[in-house]
């Protein structure tokens, strides 16, 4: 019988970098998480601030990579998903960075607005606005280009939502919009999403329109 020490090794890689074991308790970055666990009991789940910048900082080197490998002329930037953690010392840590910014829900649209009347950004940084939008989440996004955010993207998830933004943005200037492609799998899969998005087929009709 394995141990779990070899389990973790087969099946994801063990030690990976930052893990360690001392006097077999097992260390995060010089922190003894046996310690943490007996002081503040399971489950437990901590954040360790340097890490998000190094992971964000990875990420803009493989792109670049990439980017100069294949001759990329388009443009690249690292937006951070705010579903992925909404502390404010974590959000606050990633935007150190030079990143943007994609939401997936109205919950996410005030958290924004906060962030720029304390001056951690401007009405300049891009915020793709993924995900199904309900009445709320579409309001906060008319209203916030409104108020003069330049770069508010809303990825269309359906022909119908756009009708709203067409109806209610004033603006001198044209808005940006992103389209959400639905994805092709049949209807029987386990994984079917093709309810969400625009049918590549209908994309060009609805652009002409």
């Amino acid at each position: 019988m394995q141990s779990y020490q070899e389990f973790l090794d087969l099946s994801v890689g063990f030690p990976q970098d930052g893990f360690e074991i001392i006097d077999d308790e097992l260390y995060f970055h010089d922190l003894n998480l046996m310690e943490m666990i007996e002081t503040y009991g399971t489950p437990l789940r901590f954040t360790y601030l340097p890490i998000v910048s190094k992971k964000i900082q990875q990420a803009k080197i493989l792109f670049q990579t990439a980017i100069l490998k294949h001759n990329y002329r388009g443009s690249y930037k690292y937006c951070y998903c705010t579903k992925s953690s909404h502390f404010k010392h974590i959000v606050e840590e990633a935007l150190k960075n030079d990143i943007h910014l994609e939401t997936s829900s109205a919950f996410d649209m005030p958290m924004i607005d906060t962030l720029e009347r304390q001056g951690t950004v401007t009405k300049d940084i891009t915020v793709i606005c993924n995900g199904f939008k309900t009445y709320q989440y579409k309001q906060y996004i008319i209203d916030m280009i409104h108020d003069g955010y330049k770069n508010i993207i809303p990825v269309l998830d359906n022909k119908e939502e756009f009708n709203l933004y067409d109806d209610e943005i004033e603006l001198d200037e044209p808005c940006a919009l992103g389209i959400r492609i639905a994805s092709e799998e049949q209807p029987d899969s386990q994984f079917y999403t093709s309810r969400l998005g625009i049918r590549s087929e209908d994309i060009i009709d609805f652009l002409q329109q």
